[in-house]
């Protein structure tokens, strides 16, 4: 296909053009997903260019009112013009005997978080600083310092006296700029906006608390998605949508005499897209796919490149997009060109073990049309060579995943536990109406292929899965309408998936974690009698040593109608500390036993409970972190900087409370009397 090929010659699998007669409609899917890479970069230039092409027309053509004719109109009304866009023991100075680390769903494999620590120290990310603290003795808790970081930092790793921050930077202008200066950061207050994302691995040297050090700053294209972290080879994955040309119009100017001349502004559309087309096919490669930067401790920028035989395309459809992973050595004295990896997709979930990195990608569109069911594009990178990740094999997997722990490898088999909602006819509904049931799918590598093995039966049709965990040879599975049935799966034989047991509960579980292999702690949300949601929020005790009898043991009820917590959505906000049979979970609530106005009622705790197997949950009592929200001006805190607790650290009797303003330890036993606290400063003046 050359560069100047028509944009009709659509691109196998990217089937959303505009003449819906080509589309075949009740298989929209690619059954034998793969990917392929490209032979040079004029191939992986005339693909992106065909791409972006087929995805402009094909958005634009839904701008016309013929599109919608017999589909119910522009959706009841008249659309506003659209825009036009170039575009987070004891106490003795040798440590403590155990201590909590952030909450892996793979032993062995770190995740990058905002927090981390290793028993004596804690680092936080919050604003656009770092914050190194001294945190072993624990009532000797301080900050040692802060270092301000470009643009807007998200997680990081600690390796060793070695912090890696990922950071996201945005340039004013869309790529098609080409220009060497490095980006130009925007606030981390609050959305960065339009812009074309670039992601900044700064490594900072700890080994002097007081006085750390950038060691190393390089600049990546794409936006940061995730990490992983392996011994020293850390997995970076970054997400880009494709930097169109400036110029690229989406919409005409806006008049009433043309809106009313529907085929007036129809053909204004097409000439658009023609001048679009024009636009697209004239940019080229570096301005697509700009190369990374390198600056030396000198202050000098080198670029780092990349090999266009390292980006693979699919022939499954998907949205235009592309994820790259990156492969760092945290071993190595200063920054060494990256190994990297590019899917021309875009982005989706990621579960990573030491060996194997997955990435799941919906298929991302309906059409009006009864028989249809959604699917998964699952790719499995290669982890094996430590500088570098390759690309293995792909499936085409039913339903959608609803997170990382949907996923698991075991043995070489990957496991997948997917919601699986299909289209179905209905009289006087042209768009059908929606079925969902549940399965639990194995697949191994063949071919470059992920080959299905082996499937479960269906479970709870008309639910969908809000929690779901594989442990060795055993799979757990959540899924709620009005009950919260709990699936109990044996999967010895890879080929056949069999649920063994189920149990029906009100409520449901949104995170599973397993205690010994005996039972499973949950962290989810009450219902209560009569059917209302969110009344509060509820920890579990499951006992499955019986898998084919599992059993509510025990349970506890945090909270009010109005509770929350970091927890219900992120597993890095759940810490459970197995050495002293304690969980903390980060709580936020509305209490009337303060008085005056709406927000001094605000509740911000570190809610701290003894977990026993015999006896159930005792609660230990909070730390309030209610009085440092107050101490920041209202108006700061906004989606990227939040007033309520998000993580905890537990060390030996002590626990630490973390939010985005501060850090506070206290003992166990006297949770109420905090012994130290830090506060933090994040905004740059």
């Amino acid at each position: 296909m050359t560069k100047q090929g028509g944009w009709a010659l659509a691109l196998l699998g990217l089937a959303a053009c505009s003449d819906e007669s080509s589309i075949p409609k009740n298989e929209p899917v690619q059954m034998k997903a793969r990917m392929e890479s490209f032979e040079s970069c004029a191939a992986l230039e005339s693909y992106i260019e065909d791409a972006a092409v087929l995805d402009m027309r094909s958005s634009m053509e839904r701008s016309k009112p013929s599109y919608w004719k017999g589909r119910g109109g522009w959706f009841g009304g008249e659309p506003a013009p659209a825009e036009d866009s170039a575009g987070g023991g004891g106490t003795g100075s040798g440590g403590p005997n155990a201590h909590t680390g952030t909450n892996n769903q793979v032993e062995g494999v770190d995740e990058a978080d905002f927090v981390k620590n290793d028993g004596t120290r804690i680092f936080v990310l919050s604003g656009q600083k770092l914050y190194a603290h001294r945190s072993w003795p624990a009532e000797s808790l301080r900050a040692e310092s802060s270092l301000t970081l470009e643009g807007w930092p998200r997680q990081m790793f600690l390796h060793g006296n070695k912090v890696v921050v990922f950071s996201e930077i945005y340039a004013p202008d869309s790529g098609s700029s080409g220009g060497k200066d490095l980006p130009v950061a925007c606030s981390p207050m609050g959305p960065c906006g339009y812009g074309a994302p670039t992601t900044k691995v700064t490594t900072v040297d700890v080994s002097d608390l007081a006085a750390p050090q950038v060691t190393g700053e390089l600049y990546l294209p794409g936006g940061y998605h995730d990490a992983r972290l392996a011994g020293s080879s850390a997995r970076l994955v970054m997400r880009d949508s494709f930097r169109w040309p400036a110029g690229v119009r989406w919409w005409p100017d806006y008049s009433r005499d043309l809106w009313d001349d529907q085929s007036r502004l129809e053909k204004e559309l097409d000439r658009l897209m023609v001048e679009n087309e024009q636009l697209i096919r004239a940019q080229t490669l570096p301005q697509w796919l700009p190369e990374g930067r390198r600056k030396r401790s000198d202050g000098t920028v080198e670029t780092v490149g990349y090999d266009c035989r390292d980006f693979h395309k699919t022939n499954a459809p998907t949205r235009l997009g592309i994820v790259t992973v990156a492969s760092l050595n945290l071993d190595a004295q200063g920054f060494q060109a990256p190994g990297r990896v590019s899917l021309v997709t875009e982005p989706g979930q990621v579960y990573a073990n030491g060996t194997s990195l997955y990435m799941a990608t919906p298929h991302w569109w309906w059409w009006p049309e009864a028989g249809q069911t959604d699917y998964t594009y699952v790719h499995k990178l290669d982890l094996t060579q430590p500088d570098r990740a390759s690309y293995a094999a792909s499936a085409t997997v039913p339903g959608f995943l609803l997170d990382q722990f949907s996923m698991d490898e075991h043995e070489g088999v990957l496991r997948v536990a997917t919601t699986i909602t299909s289209r179905v006819a209905e009289a006087g509904n042209q768009w059908g109406r929606t079925e969902t049931t549940n399965r639990v799918f194995t697949y191994v590598p063949e071919d470059g292929q992920l080959r299905m093995l082996g499937q479960s039966e269906e479970l709870a049709k008309g639910e969908r899965i809000f929690s779901a965990r594989f442990v060795g040879d055993k799979g757990y599975v959540v899924t709620f309408e009005q009950v919260d049935p709990l699936f109990t799966f044996d999967l010895s034989d890879p080929a056949n998936p069999r649920k063994v047991g189920e149990l029906k509960i009100p409520g449901f579980s949104r995170y599973i974690h397993p205690v010994g292999d005996t039972h499973l702690l949950t962290v989810g949300v009450h219902i209560a009698e009569g059917g209302n949601w969110g009344t509060a929020i509820k920890l579990t005790l499951f006992d499955v040593t019986d898998m084919a009898q599992p059993r509510e043991a025990f349970t506890q009820v945090v909270g009010t109608a109005y509770s929350w917590s970091e927890a219900l959505y992120d597993h890095k906000a759940f810490n459970y500390f197995p050495a002293k049979g304690l969980l903390a979970i980060p709580f936020m609530d509305w209490s009337s036993q303060y008085s005056g106005d709406y927000w001094n009622n605000f509740v911000s705790e570190l809610r701290v409970f003894r977990v026993d197997l015999a006896n159930g949950f005792s609660p230990v009592g909070a730390i309030s972190m209610r009085d440092m929200y107050q101490t920041v001006n209202y108006n700061q805190w906004s989606w990227v900087y939040t007033p309520y607790v998000r993580r905890s650290v537990m060390a030996d009797d002590y626990v630490y409370a973390i939010t985005d303003a501060g850090v506070r330890v206290a003992h166990v036993s006297n949770l109420s009397k905090p012994l130290a606290t830090t506060r933090f400063s994040p905004f740059i003046q």
